[in-house]
């Protein structure tokens, strides 16, 4: 018997009855008990706190399984089977029964099985990967209606999908193949509370981020929440994917400390806590960690507390290089100078060419490689002194044509200019083009190396493109047009040279966009496959049944390096 095993027959009791489970909150210094799983499918109160144990310390596991031999009293217990590998479900039958049951837990206006609402939640502009419809889509309003919607698809083992603001970009809320049920976090937006003095903020999943900081600017709160990615993106699927965005070289990502806690509706249909809203802890794992950037595929987030910002006065400026080479070392000289930068962004002379074919732009911009600062100082004095030392460096490194915004109207413009480069780059490309959008992220220095060599091949290949990267932080991203399924078929192979190149470079697949379908096959080159089956041991241990949006972020066990 392996240790996984062992450690698997540690876990195969439960207290058992048959009634519906009742919410609890688990708050982290006591775990508090709940009633277990329905119609035949038990689901532990304490599934997650053993197994995750059981799953990380595999030698605690190997000692509850081989010493667990006193049986329980019989009126109390029951022995579950081995949990059923991921992909084996339910029938059609088990599905409609499913969908049935949700009508009879929520009002007709909850719950959806019109075409047209299944496809708009299984398919998305924004990407070239291929969608798929749900079986139903269900809008709760709480906490208690994940827990019933998680209930109803546990007993019938039905895959969920979760959705809210739809900008991802790797397939992350596709309709599994068989079917599932979609839940839509959207009307869970509400802004639970404000705490200003402790510069945080409790709010639902399905709230914007730029909803968010147009509150606190309306409330006259000098406080912001810096993660910026889409413009419509939402709090529960930036935490999901582990976002970041313009401000990352000044703030971080997702990853950082942005996310304080989050409760999450577990597979069994548990409700935790990850921890309390202190602005440090000590206490045990850093719990929220292991939600941010899973995809979905452990839990589902119902709300967030979220650190916030001051707001320090900016301004944006932009300067013309030569090439890429040149800007990103201004960028890294610039960086080290410690002045206050919140962001940098580098674009080619395509995305130029796009911004000013789309009409409007704030100001006419020279076809050449650029870089958009936005400066930061806590006075007047500070934000020229920071325009200043840019300016030197610039020239210093070749650039010319440095151009700071003089007023805030002019600020603001210049910034959307870069923010629309999606939109601006789809309309240059034309009628019925589709686009490949990817990014990609390598340590700073090498930076220019990726985009340089990248460029080169597209180049070679006759595509239409554009380039944008935050050059603060090595990410960047590219955005492959193509009309005809030759052309698909070229863009597919400049995605995989640039992602095995930012591997060879000691980077990533993916700096802010998540795995989700389209970078699965590289984690294994990435992270080696001694960490991927942690995390797989990690999501068969809370999720055994596999319904928490299933084909996403785990990569097949046959994948391998692809060196």
């Amino acid at each position: 018997m392996s240790l996984l095993q062992r450690s698997w027959r540690a876990l195969r009791v439960y207290s058992c009855n048959c009634e519906r489970p009742q919410l609890r909150l688990h708050h982290p210094r006591r775990l508090l008990s709940t009633a277990n799983g329905v119609a035949g499918n038990p689901a532990p109160s304490n599934v997650f706190a053993l197994a995750l144990g059981g799953a990380l310390f595999g030698l605690g596991g190997y000692y509850i399984g081989t010493r667990s031999n006193t049986p329980l009293a019989p009126s109390h217990t029951t022995v579950l089977p081995p949990p059923k590998p991921v992909g084996l479900y339910g029938t059609p039958e088990d599905f409609a029964r499913a969908i049935e049951e949700l009508k009879t837990l929520f009002a007709e206006d909850a719950v959806t099985t019109a075409e047209n609402q299944l496809k708009a939640h299984g398919f998305s502009s924004n990407t070239h990967l291929p969608g798929r419809s749900h079986s139903v889509v269900v809008y709760p309003n709480s906490t208690e209606d994940v827990v019933k919607i998680v209930n109803v698809a546990r007993k019938y083992r039905m895959p969920i999908i979760p959705y809210s603001g739809g900008t991802s970009i790797e397939g992350h809320f596709a309709g599994w193949k068989d079917g599932g049920i979609c839940i839509d976090l959207s009307a869970m937006d509400k802004i639970l509370a404000i705490h200003v003095e402790d510069s945080d903020l409790v709010c639902q999943p399905g709230v914007g981020w730029m909803e968010i900081n147009e509150t606190l600017k309306e409330k006259g709160i000098p406080l912001f929440f810096p993660l910026d990615p889409a413009p419509t993106a939402t709090i529960g699927g930036m935490l999901s994917t582990g976002c970041s965005g313009t401000n990352a070289v000044r703030y971080g990502t997702a990853k950082g400390e942005w996310f304080l806690n989050a409760t999450v509706v577990l597979p069994s249909g548990e409700v935790i806590k990850t921890r309390r809203r202190s602005r440090k802890s000590s206490a045990g794992f850093d719990m929220i960690k292991l939600f941010i950037g899973a995809e979905g595929t452990l839990g589902i987030v119902t709300e967030v507390t979220i650190r916030l910002a001051p707001v320090i006065p900016t301004t944006v400026a932009t300067a013309r290089f030569p090439n890429v080479r040149k800007a990103s070392e201004a960028v890294i000289e610039i960086l080290n100078t410690g002045i206050g930068i919140q962001c940098i962004e580098l674009v080619d002379a395509a995305f130029i060419r796009a911004t000013l074919a789309a009409g409007n732009p704030a100001r006419q911009y020279d076809v050449a490689d650029h870089l958009f600062f936005k400066l930061q100082g806590t006075t007047p004095g500070a934000l020229s002194e920071a325009v200043d030392v840019v300016k030197k460096i610039i020239k210093k490194h070749g650039g010319d044509k440095f151009w700071p915004a003089k007023t805030q109207e002019e600020a603001e413009a210049v910034w959307t200019d870069r923010k629309n480069g999606l939109y601006s780059s789809l309309a240059y490309a034309g009628e019925g083009a589709k686009a490949w959008s990817t990014d990609v992220c390598v340590p700073i220095s090498k930076l220019p190396q990726l985009v340089y060599e990248t460029q080169q091949d597209i180049e070679r290949c006759g595509i239409l493109y554009t380039v944008i990267g935050h050059a603060g932080d090595g990410n960047f991203h590219t955005l492959l047009t193509f009309k005809t399924d030759e052309e698909l078929r070229i863009v597919h192979g400049l995605v995989h040279r640039m992602v095995e190149r930012a591997l060879a470079l000691d980077g990533t697949c993916t700096g802010e966009h998540g795995v989700g379908i389209g970078k699965r096959e590289f984690l294994v080159e990435e992270l080696g496959a001694g960490t991927v089956g942690l995390m797989k041991t990690i999501k068969q241990t809370i999720d055994p049944l596999g319904i928490m949006n299933p084909g996403k972020l785990y990569p097949d066990d046959d994948t391998v390096s692809h060196s």
